[in-house]
């Protein structure tokens, strides 16, 4: 089953094509930056009945040429994957007729590692065929923790929090993340949505997860729009439970809004209406990643 944490680590690249060209950099490769990048279809499936999906892939047009860009997501190593690495760059290649180039995002050095070496495809004597993928591991991203830094360049600072989310330096690059997420103007607020929940996948069921749920959940100052800023300044000015509440329920149909969750009548009237702020605090946390209702009451009785 694919989990959020592994889209996230190469949905990255449909949000920011021209990462690629920055993170090969910390790889010793040299891209040029794309003047253009298009997504492709993703199915490889064959005219028989079998179905081969490569997670992303993208034409990257350059000043110096085209090529296809394969990202995979990879959290474990696997005794099959090479072999279906090559299928994905032979049929891409074929399919195409554009260069391929595999990019092969690992949250762990093990991983990372063991994707990092060359596989040979074919007998000892003569091999066939030999697969060298760029591997992009926690070793190759720097840790941004510093908000300045990491307003210049939020893509590469979402990949360098997933790729170090089980490490100590996590809490850091997420405080500074949030940070930068605060600095954007009103227009940008769906890219910065885009932005909080690509973060939030590629964190996984980790630590850094409820530190970075935390930080969204308690802070919605990265919302610039005017109405954002009323709701925060009337939960600033209210010290008693009752304003607190108000504000918390105004702060979920916002959110909920935002992210074009549809809100019914009774559904808003039962946000509005409740007046305990660890309730609505919960609710707050789930509406972050919700796709409806239910899933911000699940569990919840009437």
């Amino acid at each position: 089953m694919v989990s959020s944490s592994h889209e996230a680590l190469h949905r990255i690249f449909q949000q920011e094509p021209g990462l690629f060209a920055r993170v090969a950099r910390n790889l010793g490769v040299a891209f040029p930056p794309p003047v253009s990048a298009s997504e492709l279809s993703t199915d490889l499936t064959e005219t028989r009945p079998l179905e081969r999906r490569v997670d992303t892939l993208l034409r990257m047009d350059t000043e110096d040429g085209s090529f296809v860009l394969a990202v995979e997501s990879q959290s474990r190593p696997s005794t099959h994957k090479p072999a279906n690495w090559a299928y994905y760059l032979s049929h891409v290649y074929a399919k195409y007729g554009v260069p391929p180039v595999l990019l092969v995002v690992c949250p762990d050095r093990k991983t990372a590692a063991w994707a990092a070496q060359q596989f040979d495809i074919g007998p000892r004597q003569w091999p066939s065929l030999t697969l060298r993928p760029l591997v992009l591991g926690p070793n190759d991203l720097p840790v941004i923790d510093s908000p300045a830094e990491a307003a210049r360049d939020i893509p590469l600072t979402i990949l360098s929090a997933a790729l170090h989310r089980c490490e100590p330096e996590a809490d850091a690059i997420l405080n500074a993340l949030a940070k930068a997420l605060k600095g954007l103007s009103a227009d940008d607020e769906s890219t910065a949505g885009t932005f909080i929940e690509l973060m939030e996948q590629g964190l996984g069921t980790t630590q850094a997860a409820d530190l970075w749920r935390h930080l969204m959940a308690v802070d919605l100052s990265f919302f610039q729009s005017q109405t954002a800023q009323q709701l925060r300044a009337e939960g600033e000015a209210k010290g008693e439970a009752k304003g607190e509440a108000k504000g918390q329920a105004k702060a979920v149909l916002v959110l909920l809004g935002h992210r074009g969750v549809e809100v019914g009548e009774e559904d808003r009237e039962r946000i509005i209406g409740c007046g305990d702020p660890d309730v609505l605090d919960l609710w707050l946390t789930r509406a972050i990643t919700a796709t409806s209702t239910a899933e911000v009451f699940e569990g919840e009785a009437d």
